[in-house]
């Protein structure tokens, strides 16, 4: 069985976009969350460049239980979208949800998110990982979220320290894994896309490609919810120890992986961890998930 044209294209490029996925009834589901959770602060909400006049608000969690996130989870096509991108031809994979991530820009004009990799701060790996960036405005190209495709197919680069003097200082002092190119400083050399988006539309990439989001401007307000989950293949690695937070004044973290370490032996599947839920296909009643 061959591999589907939108299958392909996710292995290749590490990104899809795909306008109008989400209906209105969908989009209500997923603000519902996403009120929840900025309703609900925790030790996770923190802001980026607290001494800059714009809000960069950020925070992760794993609310797979939270009534709102279940029925986004269940009753919106999110899941099933990935378990077709994980799948082979029209046979679709299984999937396991590994969290959530709130962003909110607004109040000045925000500065840019800085390029990175996800996988850089996670401890595991595999082919079959989604993130599904989830906008609630419309956003213009040019603050867009915008990434490089097939770069999860290359280098895995050393974190971002997220510092405000320079994106590329690194989050591991201790470590093979490369510095990250300048890359906003060099865009010319960087195959860079991005979308005009809004609502419904969605964007998907997988955790190790080199992504950043654009600034907006004033005015301009940019809620996002991005939805994380992996497939049959994602498997635990080593990472090198975190010898510190991101820069003093910068609280934050571009990932939930402080939700997520776990220790168990590199190597093991994911999927056998009890702490993430399997949503799509839906377990059977009783089954004790999701």
């Amino acid at each position: 069985m061959s591999l589907s044209p939108l299958q392909q294209l996710y292995r290749e490029d590490g990104a899809v976009f795909l306008p109008g996925a989400l209906d209105g009834a969908d989009l209500q589901k997923v603000e519902a969350a996403y009120n929840w959770m900025l309703e609900h602060p925790d030790e996770t909400h923190v802001k980026f460049y607290p001494k800059e006049a714009a809000t960069f608000l950020q925070a992760t969690g794993y609310s797979a239980d939270v009534p709102v996130f279940r029925s986004l989870l269940q009753e919106t096509p999110v899941a099933r979208i990935c378990a077709e991108l994980f799948g082979h031809g029209d046979r679709p994979g299984p999937v396991w949800y590994l969290g959530e991530q709130l962003f909110l820009k607004e109040g000045g004009a925000a500065r840019r998110t800085p390029w990175h990799q996800d996988s850089s701060y996670l401890g595991f790996n595999g082919n079959k990982i989604a993130v599904v960036w989830i906008t609630l405005d419309p956003v213009p190209a040019e603050a867009c979220l915008e990434v490089i495709p097939g770069s999860h197919r290359g280098i895995t680069f050393n974190g971002s320290m997220f510092h405000p003097d320079d994106d590329t200082i690194p989050l591991y002092a201790k470590s093979d894994l490369p510095r990250l190119p300048d890359i906003e400083a060099n865009r010319s050399s960087w195959d860079i896309r991005s979308w005009p988006v809004t609502p419904g539309d969605v964007l998907i990439f997988h955790t190790a490609c080199l992504h950043g989001g654009g600034a907006t401007r004033p005015g301009h307000r940019r809620r996002t919810l991005t939805l994380r989950f992996f497939g049959d293949d994602v498997v635990w690695i080593e990472r090198p120890k975190r010898t510190d937070r991101l820069a003093g004044q910068n609280r934050g973290d571009p990932s939930n992986a402080e939700l997520i370490e776990d220790s168990r032996p590199v190597g093991e599947a994911l999927a056998r961890s009890p702490q993430f839920r399997q949503v799509y296909p839906l377990p059977r009643a009783g089954s004790g998930n999701l």
